[in-house]
């Protein structure tokens, strides 16, 4: 069990370097680019960052924590 969560863990970090590294090109101004006939499309922001901040809070369990702190601003 510690085997495959420790497999699970690097999996995830993997996947959230992944991420960050398509969420930064694409604020670069890298969305999709074409050269000759080939093309690229990235995608799109709102789903990368969804994917963010499930992969964080997956690694913050699996490295035995309680997932991320959302910070509430109250207003008034």
């Amino acid at each position: 069990m510690r085997k495959r969560n420790s497999e699970k863990l690097s999996k995830a970090k993997a996947e959230l370097g992944q991420i960050e590294t398509a969420i930064t090109k694409i604020m670069s101004g890298a969305q999709s680019y074409r050269i000759g006939t080939r093309s690229l499309s990235r995608a799109d922001l709102a789903t990368l960052y969804k994917r963010k901040d499930m992969l964080e809070d997956l690694i913050a369990a699996l490295s035995g924590g309680s997932g991320r702190f959302r910070r509430a601003v109250p207003m008034g």
